[in-house]
């Protein structure tokens, strides 16, 4: 025990978080300084605690800062522990000991996901991200405690050295597409994946590129030796867009809920048969002698629908040249012009 711990531990009996302070050096290896940073880091936003100013107080800025560092530090650490490993190992590997899903394993074997503060109705158990970004907004607030070196130390000492194969982890593979492919259809979204480009590098190999688009929204992009591995990459940065960019989410659904709504707008009734079957019909006037007077009074000539001359070449069965008030038809005339018009059609 270092001289630094001895003087924390003999403070530890004067100070009101003592139980804290202690589950904390449990889990990170060291006392706390500044024990407001983690207070912090285990209040999830469920809670609805302000601080003095009125403002929100949650992990929320923490776990931003804790994921940027455990990018960096991780990253470190993978660069130095695989020195011949290409760019798209080094990147895979590090995506795995930082997903959300390992991190959410590792808050809970350290008894950091029985620490964080809940809101009444928010259950650990039922938000699967919830332990995770505990964790990285753990990861902040050591930053901002102890430094860059600290959080060094806390991944490399305490996780890596004794939680994490990090060996195992690397060659282990994980199917990324398969991943974004699930969590489309769950949500029900439409997932395409568009080939970009198809080059060669510098030795003549070829390297192709690809584009995920969900619900037309373009996602993540990436580039390989081979159309899997660049299907791969494109899903692996979707998947992590898809967890940290909001606006990139609402866009998806956004899109889809205007795809969805041209989808089940109502048609267009289906048309009446009987109605128009009797469309041609010309509603006839009931002869009285009100109407023969009318009749008698109107001196423009009459011509009888026999008599009315028609093109020859006539393509279709026009209404439009009777008059408003035509001299009666026979039903067997008004049948056969309907079937010839229907015919011509």
């Amino acid at each position: 025990m270092n001289y630094k711990d001895l003087l924390a531990r003999l403070r530890l009996r004067f100070q009101d978080d003592r139980e804290l302070r202690q589950q904390l050096r449990d889990i990170m290896g060291f006392y706390p300084d500044t024990i407001e940073h983690y207070k912090t880091a285990l209040t999830h936003k469920s809670t609805g605690q302000r601080n003095d100013k009125g403002r929100p107080l949650n992990n929320e800025r923490l776990e931003f800062l804790g994921d940027a560092m455990l990018d960096a530090v991780v990253g470190h650490i993978v660069y130095r522990h695989f020195p011949n490993k290409r760019e798209g190992f080094l990147t895979n590997t590090r995506s795995k000991l930082v997903s959300r899903e390992t991190l959410g394993r590792l808050a809970d074997e350290m008894g950091l996901t029985a620490l964080i503060q809940t809101g009444q109705r928010t259950s650990n158990s039922h938000n699967s991200y919830l332990a995770g970004n505990a964790f990285e907004a753990l990861v902040g607030a050591i930053f901002l405690d102890q430094g860059y070196e600290a959080v060094v130390r806390f991944i490399e000492r305490r996780i890596l050295a004794q939680m994490v194969n990090i060996d195992k982890v690397a060659y282990k593979e994980v199917n990324f597409k398969s991943k974004l492919l699930e969590w489309t259809q769950k949500n029900r979204v439409r997932l395409t994946y568009e080939m970009m480009e198809q080059t060669k590098d510098e030795k003549g190999s070829p390297v192709f590129g690809f584009c995920v688009h969900i619900e037309g929204v373009e996602g993540g992009k990436g580039q390989g030796y081979s159309k899997k591995e660049a299907q791969q990459l494109a899903s692996r940065e979707t998947l992590q867009r898809l967890r940290r960019e909001p606006q990139f989410i609402d866009a998806v659904f956004q899109a889809k809920s205007e795809r969805t709504k041209m989808e089940e707008e109502p048609t267009m009734a289906a048309p009446n048969l009987e109605a128009e079957n009797t469309a041609f019909i010309i509603p006839q006037e009931r002869k009285t002698h009100a109407g023969d007077e009318r009749a008698a009074q109107d001196p423009s000539p009459r011509t009888p629908i026999g008599n009315q001359s028609e093109p020859d070449d006539a393509n279709e069965f026009d209404l439009s040249d009777i008059t408003h008030n035509p001299m009666e038809p026979s039903r067997e005339d008004i049948i056969a012009a309907a079937e010839e018009a229907a015919f011509r059609e």
